[in-house]
């Protein structure tokens, strides 16, 4: 499997992200109807900070073999960054589930979860194809 592309659309995912939540906390606080209240925009902004690392650290190897044992690092912490996120919204979802753009959100980290669940787990980074 070419992992190029997995590593560009989760990139531009976590930089959408990021960028949204680093200069426009106090509009996301809106959007979920919560408290402008002290900490929160800050907390917020330092989440940005954390989606744009990721989206860069994803960013910088995007052309290297990821699966199995190379970049393994990287590989896991995508597969756990994403899973977790997508548990957390679900048990959100299931419990308070009237947020159509959370829902929207938990699909994108499900389908990133099952891709790099099995990037992890099963890939091996190796091409297996046959020599002509």
């Amino acid at each position: 499997m070419k992992t190029k592309a997995l590593m560009i659309a989760s990139s531009i995912w976590l930089a959408a992200a990021g960028l949204l939540a680093l200069f426009a906390p106090e509009e996301l606080l809106k959007l979920f109807s919560l408290p402008l209240t002290a900490p929160l925009p800050v907390l917020i902004q330092l989440a940005g900070t954390l989606y744009l690392s990721f989206a860069l650290m994803n960013w910088t190897v995007k052309d290297n073999i990821i699966g199995g044992v190379y970049l393994r690092p990287i590989s896991l912490a995508n597969f756990a960054h994403f899973m977790m996120g997508a548990l957390t919204l679900l048990n959100h979802q299931l419990s308070d589930g009237t947020r159509i753009l959370l829902w929207v959100v938990l699909t994108v980290y499900a389908v990133f979860a099952g891709i790099f669940t099995w990037l992890v787990f099963f890939h091996t980074g190796i091409e297996n194809k046959p020599k002509a």
